[in-house]
Protein backbone atom coordinates (compact mmCIF):
# COMPACT_ATOMS: atom_id res chain seq x y z
CA UNK A 1 0.00 0.00 0.00
CA UNK A 2 2.72 2.48 0.56
CA UNK A 3 3.71 2.66 -2.99
CA UNK A 4 0.53 4.87 -3.88
CA UNK A 5 2.04 8.07 -3.12
CA UNK A 6 0.16 11.16 -3.26
CA UNK A 7 1.47 11.96 -7.12
CA UNK A 8 0.58 8.48 -8.46
CA UNK A 9 -2.68 8.04 -6.48
CA UNK A 10 -3.99 11.60 -8.22
CA UNK A 11 -3.16 10.34 -11.55
CA UNK A 12 -5.03 7.06 -10.82
CA UNK A 13 -8.18 9.22 -9.38
CA UNK A 14 -8.30 11.26 -12.55
CA UNK A 15 -8.62 7.94 -14.87
CA UNK A 16 -11.31 6.75 -12.54
CA UNK A 17 -13.14 9.97 -12.65
CA UNK A 18 -13.11 10.13 -16.09
CA UNK A 19 -14.24 6.65 -17.13
CA UNK A 20 -17.14 7.73 -14.89
CA UNK A 21 -17.91 10.80 -16.54
CA UNK A 22 -16.93 13.03 -13.22
CA UNK A 23 -16.96 16.72 -14.14
CA UNK A 24 -13.42 18.31 -13.29
CA UNK A 25 -11.84 14.73 -12.83
CA UNK A 26 -8.54 15.97 -11.75
CA UNK A 27 -9.46 19.37 -9.67
CA UNK A 28 -12.15 16.98 -7.74
CA UNK A 29 -9.40 14.32 -7.13
CA UNK A 30 -7.31 17.18 -5.49
CA UNK A 31 -10.05 18.50 -3.70
CA UNK A 32 -10.57 15.12 -2.17
CA UNK A 33 -7.52 13.98 -1.05
CA UNK A 34 -6.55 17.15 0.53
CA UNK A 35 -9.21 16.81 2.20
CA UNK A 36 -8.58 13.57 3.30
CA UNK A 37 -5.01 14.62 4.27
CA UNK A 38 -5.91 18.13 5.66
CA UNK A 39 -3.61 19.81 3.56
CA UNK A 40 -3.93 22.60 1.21
CA UNK A 41 -3.96 21.48 -2.22
CA UNK A 42 -0.74 22.90 -3.28
CA UNK A 43 0.71 20.96 -0.64
CA UNK A 44 -0.28 17.74 -2.76
CA UNK A 45 2.47 19.04 -5.07
CA UNK A 46 5.15 19.88 -2.90
CA UNK A 47 4.45 16.32 -1.00
CA UNK A 48 4.06 14.39 -4.21
CA UNK A 49 6.14 11.65 -3.61
CA UNK A 50 4.36 11.35 -0.07
CA UNK A 51 3.35 7.79 -0.01
CA UNK A 52 -0.11 6.98 2.03
CA UNK A 53 -1.04 4.93 5.13
CA UNK A 54 -3.76 2.12 5.17
CA UNK A 55 -6.06 4.56 7.05
CA UNK A 56 -5.81 7.13 4.85
CA UNK A 57 -5.95 5.19 1.66
CA UNK A 58 -9.27 3.75 3.21
CA UNK A 59 -10.68 7.44 4.00
CA UNK A 60 -10.05 8.25 0.31
CA UNK A 61 -11.90 5.22 -1.32
CA UNK A 62 -15.00 6.31 0.53
CA UNK A 63 -15.28 9.98 -0.73
CA UNK A 64 -14.28 8.48 -4.00
CA UNK A 65 -17.18 6.26 -3.93
CA UNK A 66 -18.98 9.20 -2.89
CA UNK A 67 -18.33 10.88 -5.96
CA UNK A 68 -18.92 8.10 -8.00
CA UNK A 69 -22.20 8.01 -7.00
CA UNK A 70 -22.60 11.67 -7.80
CA UNK A 71 -22.87 13.46 -3.93
CA UNK A 72 -21.94 16.86 -4.76
CA UNK A 73 -18.39 17.54 -3.83
CA UNK A 74 -19.44 20.07 -1.64
CA UNK A 75 -21.29 17.90 0.79
CA UNK A 76 -18.43 15.68 0.66
CA UNK A 77 -15.97 18.14 2.15
CA UNK A 78 -18.38 20.21 4.09
CA UNK A 79 -18.05 23.62 2.48
CA UNK A 80 -18.18 25.73 -0.85
CA UNK A 81 -16.34 29.18 -1.90
CA UNK A 82 -18.74 31.41 -2.70
CA UNK A 83 -18.18 35.41 -3.02
CA UNK A 84 -14.49 35.27 -1.57
CA UNK A 85 -15.31 33.30 1.64
CA UNK A 86 -16.08 29.35 2.80
CA UNK A 87 -19.20 28.12 3.70
CA UNK A 88 -20.38 25.03 5.60
CA UNK A 89 -22.35 23.30 3.62
CA UNK A 90 -24.82 20.08 4.85
CA UNK A 91 -27.82 18.86 2.37
CA UNK A 92 -29.88 20.78 4.68
CA UNK A 93 -29.10 23.79 2.31
CA UNK A 94 -28.61 24.47 -1.26
CA UNK A 95 -25.07 24.53 -2.58
CA UNK A 96 -23.54 27.98 -3.44
CA UNK A 97 -23.68 28.68 -7.25
CA UNK A 98 -21.42 31.40 -9.04
CA UNK A 99 -24.69 32.53 -10.46
CA UNK A 100 -25.77 33.94 -6.63
CA UNK A 101 -23.02 36.06 -6.55
CA UNK A 102 -24.86 38.19 -9.41
CA UNK A 103 -27.55 38.98 -6.16
CA UNK A 104 -25.07 39.85 -3.51
CA UNK A 105 -23.30 42.42 -6.61
CA UNK A 106 -26.55 44.07 -7.05
CA UNK A 107 -27.74 44.19 -3.24
CA UNK A 108 -24.19 45.78 -2.52
CA UNK A 109 -24.56 48.50 -5.27
CA UNK A 110 -28.19 49.33 -4.15
CA UNK A 111 -26.81 49.64 -0.74
CA UNK A 112 -23.46 51.83 -1.40
CA UNK A 113 -25.63 54.31 -3.44
CA UNK A 114 -27.73 54.65 -0.02
CA UNK A 115 -24.81 55.87 2.07
CA UNK A 116 -26.88 55.10 5.57
CA UNK A 117 -27.62 52.16 7.45
CA UNK A 118 -30.45 50.03 6.06
CA UNK A 119 -32.93 47.10 7.37
CA UNK A 120 -31.79 44.18 4.92
CA UNK A 121 -33.75 40.74 5.01
CA UNK A 122 -33.26 37.73 3.18
CA UNK A 123 -36.14 35.03 3.28
CA UNK A 124 -34.69 31.54 2.59
CA UNK A 125 -31.66 32.20 3.71
CA UNK A 126 -30.88 28.24 3.25
CA UNK A 127 -26.27 28.34 4.11
CA UNK A 128 -26.76 31.86 4.74
CA UNK A 129 -23.87 33.00 2.02
CA UNK A 130 -25.81 35.61 0.39
CA UNK A 131 -26.57 38.14 3.48
CA UNK A 132 -23.72 36.61 4.91
CA UNK A 133 -21.79 37.85 2.13
CA UNK A 134 -23.57 41.35 2.08
CA UNK A 135 -23.11 41.71 5.47
CA UNK A 136 -19.44 41.38 5.57
CA UNK A 137 -18.66 44.27 2.63
CA UNK A 138 -21.64 46.56 4.15
CA UNK A 139 -20.88 46.56 8.16
CA UNK A 140 -23.45 49.49 9.06
CA UNK A 141 -26.62 47.93 7.91
CA UNK A 142 -29.06 45.52 9.86
CA UNK A 143 -29.59 42.20 8.65
CA UNK A 144 -32.24 39.65 9.21
CA UNK A 145 -32.53 36.37 7.47
CA UNK A 146 -35.63 33.65 7.69
CA UNK A 147 -35.95 30.32 6.50
CA UNK A 148 -38.59 27.43 6.63
CA UNK A 149 -35.76 24.75 7.72
CA UNK A 150 -34.67 24.88 11.26
CA UNK A 151 -31.64 22.86 10.07
CA UNK A 152 -31.00 25.05 7.56
CA UNK A 153 -30.78 28.15 9.75
CA UNK A 154 -28.50 26.55 12.12
CA UNK A 155 -25.84 25.71 9.39
CA UNK A 156 -26.41 29.86 8.23
CA UNK A 157 -25.66 30.87 12.23
CA UNK A 158 -22.40 28.47 11.97
CA UNK A 159 -21.25 30.49 8.96
CA UNK A 160 -22.19 33.90 10.60
CA UNK A 161 -20.60 33.08 13.72
CA UNK A 162 -17.27 32.36 12.08
CA UNK A 163 -17.65 35.25 8.77
CA UNK A 164 -19.21 37.67 10.39
CA UNK A 165 -19.38 37.19 14.00
CA UNK A 166 -23.10 36.69 14.37
CA UNK A 167 -24.47 40.20 13.06
CA UNK A 168 -27.37 38.76 11.45
CA UNK A 169 -30.90 38.12 13.50
CA UNK A 170 -31.93 34.51 12.04
CA UNK A 171 -35.43 32.95 12.75
CA UNK A 172 -38.14 30.70 11.55
CA UNK A 173 -40.47 31.50 9.37
CA UNK A 174 -42.44 30.67 6.31
CA UNK A 175 -41.91 33.51 3.91
CA UNK A 176 -43.26 36.61 5.86
CA UNK A 177 -45.20 34.85 8.17
CA UNK A 178 -43.33 35.46 11.56
CA UNK A 179 -43.30 39.16 11.24
CA UNK A 180 -44.80 42.02 11.81
CA UNK A 181 -46.79 44.14 9.05
CA UNK A 182 -45.25 47.25 10.36
CA UNK A 183 -41.93 45.73 9.72
CA UNK A 184 -40.22 48.20 6.97
CA UNK A 185 -36.97 46.97 5.46
CA UNK A 186 -35.17 48.72 2.98
CA UNK A 187 -34.18 45.88 0.68
CA UNK A 188 -36.08 42.10 1.04
CA UNK A 189 -33.61 39.82 -0.96
CA UNK A 190 -34.38 36.20 -1.91
CA UNK A 191 -33.31 33.20 -3.89
CA UNK A 192 -36.27 31.73 -3.68
CA UNK A 193 -37.07 28.12 -5.04
CA UNK A 194 -38.24 28.54 -8.75
CA UNK A 195 -37.19 25.77 -10.90
CA UNK A 196 -40.99 24.56 -12.79
CA UNK A 197 -41.73 20.93 -11.03
CA UNK A 198 -42.42 19.16 -14.31
CA UNK A 199 -38.54 19.75 -15.12
CA UNK A 200 -36.42 18.36 -11.43
CA UNK A 201 -36.31 15.00 -13.22
CA UNK A 202 -33.77 16.35 -16.12
CA UNK A 203 -31.55 18.13 -13.11
CA UNK A 204 -28.48 16.65 -12.96
CA UNK A 205 -28.48 13.43 -10.46
CA UNK A 206 -25.95 15.56 -8.34
CA UNK A 207 -28.41 18.24 -8.08
CA UNK A 208 -32.25 16.23 -8.22
CA UNK A 209 -31.16 13.21 -5.92
CA UNK A 210 -29.01 15.27 -3.09
CA UNK A 211 -29.98 18.82 -3.05
CA UNK A 212 -33.12 19.66 -0.38
CA UNK A 213 -36.40 19.80 -3.00
CA UNK A 214 -37.75 22.53 -0.78
CA UNK A 215 -34.96 24.69 -2.19
CA UNK A 216 -35.39 23.92 -6.15
CA UNK A 217 -39.33 23.04 -6.66
CA UNK A 218 -41.04 26.54 -7.53
CA UNK A 219 -44.45 24.78 -8.59
CA UNK A 220 -46.32 24.25 -11.92
CA UNK A 221 -44.62 27.35 -13.61
CA UNK A 222 -41.41 28.28 -11.09
CA UNK A 223 -43.43 30.97 -10.00
CA UNK A 224 -45.19 30.00 -6.78
CA UNK A 225 -42.90 31.83 -4.39
CA UNK A 226 -42.57 34.94 -6.71
CA UNK A 227 -46.07 35.09 -6.52
CA UNK A 228 -46.49 34.90 -2.65
CA UNK A 229 -43.59 36.88 -1.74
CA UNK A 230 -45.10 40.17 -4.41
CA UNK A 231 -48.20 39.50 -2.89
CA UNK A 232 -47.40 40.08 0.65
CA UNK A 233 -44.08 42.87 0.27
CA UNK A 234 -45.81 46.10 0.45
CA UNK A 235 -46.54 45.27 4.39
CA UNK A 236 -42.82 44.60 5.15
CA UNK A 237 -40.96 46.99 2.22
CA UNK A 238 -40.51 50.65 2.79
CA UNK A 239 -41.72 53.33 0.75
CA UNK A 240 -38.82 53.39 -2.12
CA UNK A 241 -37.47 49.75 -0.76
CA UNK A 242 -36.41 47.17 -3.55
CA UNK A 243 -36.76 43.38 -3.89
CA UNK A 244 -34.42 41.23 -4.97
CA UNK A 245 -34.79 37.88 -6.62
CA UNK A 246 -32.31 35.52 -8.40
CA UNK A 247 -34.53 33.92 -11.40
CA UNK A 248 -34.42 32.02 -14.00
CA UNK A 249 -33.02 32.50 -17.47
CA UNK A 250 -36.33 32.04 -19.00
CA UNK A 251 -38.63 33.92 -16.44
CA UNK A 252 -38.83 37.58 -16.98
CA UNK A 253 -41.81 38.13 -18.90
CA UNK A 254 -43.90 35.35 -16.15
CA UNK A 255 -42.04 37.88 -13.16
CA UNK A 256 -43.31 41.24 -15.23
CA UNK A 257 -46.73 39.89 -15.09
CA UNK A 258 -47.13 39.31 -11.61
CA UNK A 259 -45.63 42.84 -10.52
CA UNK A 260 -48.17 44.19 -12.87
CA UNK A 261 -50.75 42.93 -10.50
CA UNK A 262 -49.70 45.04 -8.16
CA UNK A 263 -49.88 48.79 -8.28
CA UNK A 264 -47.34 49.45 -5.63
CA UNK A 265 -44.71 48.38 -7.31
CA UNK A 266 -42.69 51.40 -9.28
CA UNK A 267 -41.17 49.41 -11.54
CA UNK A 268 -39.04 45.90 -12.28
CA UNK A 269 -35.46 45.46 -14.20
CA UNK A 270 -33.29 42.46 -15.00
CA UNK A 271 -29.55 42.20 -14.29
CA UNK A 272 -27.69 39.41 -16.51
CA UNK A 273 -25.17 36.87 -14.93
CA UNK A 274 -21.41 36.20 -16.30
CA UNK A 275 -23.22 34.10 -18.78
CA UNK A 276 -25.39 36.81 -20.06
CA UNK A 277 -28.52 35.36 -18.89
CA UNK A 278 -31.23 37.16 -16.76
CA UNK A 279 -30.36 36.81 -13.57
CA UNK A 280 -31.32 39.06 -11.15
CA UNK A 281 -35.03 40.54 -10.73
CA UNK A 282 -34.81 44.32 -9.20
CA UNK A 283 -38.43 45.20 -8.08
CA UNK A 284 -38.69 48.60 -6.40
CA UNK A 285 -41.45 49.96 -4.49
CA UNK A 286 -43.49 53.82 -5.31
Amino acid sequence: MNSWTIIKLLSWTESYFKSHSIDSPRLTGELLLAHTLDIKRLDLYLQHDRPLGKKELSNFKILIKKRVEHQPLAYIVGEKGFYDSDFYVTKDVLIPRPDTETIVEQALTILNQNNRPCNILELGTGSGAIIISIAKEITDSYYFASDFSFSALKIAQKNAHKIVKNKILFFVSNWFAALHKKSCFDLIISNPPYIPSKDIAQLAPEIRKFEPMLALDGGRDGLDSFRIILKNADNYLAPGGVILFEMGFDQKEGLINIVNKYSYYKSIKFIKDLAGHNRVAVIKKI
